[in-house]
């Protein structure tokens, strides 16, 4: 079976539309999904280990600066890449929020301390543009919290 003249390198360009149009974005959008649960995966270590951090010093200010930077180190590929860095002074502003050891929820004789952590994807998207993309998604920054109970030492 002969082709015409005009028809050659027709299959080459439909390829070449269906690998650009099709493909590509497929594969950006994969890529940055999985980039955003490693983010949230990260976040979730990071408090963690912020709140685990925080069991082991007993003053406060101490508490909560251990806290942060436990976290700050967990993080430290997120807020590389975002260029942000954390101010483990106050432990109060984002991207690293610890509080000051108040009473429990549910248990208001013990003294819990709260450590948030958070990640801006619109602001600092993995792919350009795809910020825009995944935003009537991800309306507000990536969270993850943990809390720890303090042991303060009384009877």
């Amino acid at each position: 079976m002969t082709r015409p003249a005009h028809a050659r390198g027709a299959a080459t360009l439909e390829f070449a539309f269906m690998l650009i149009f099709g493909l590509v974005p497929l594969l950006m959008l994969t890529y940055t999904g999985v980039m955003i649960m490693a983010v949230q995966q990260t976040l979730s270590l990071a408090s963690a280990e912020g709140a685990r951090a925080s069991l082991r010093y007993a003053p406060a200010a101490e508490r909560r600066a251990a806290a942060c930077q436990a976290a700050k180190r967990s993080m430290q590929w997120l807020l590389s890449f975002a260029a942000q860095d954390a101010d483990c002074s106050a432990a109060g502003a984002p991207p690293i929020v610890v509080s000051p050891p108040a009473p429990c929820s549910g248990l208001p004789s013990a003294q819990c301390m709260q450590v948030s952590v958070s990640y801006d994807y619109r602001a600092h998207p993995f792919l350009p543009g795809t910020g825009r993309v995944y935003g009537w998604v991800i309306d507000t920054p990536i969270r993850s919290t943990a809390v720890a109970q303090l042991d303060l030492g009384m009877p």
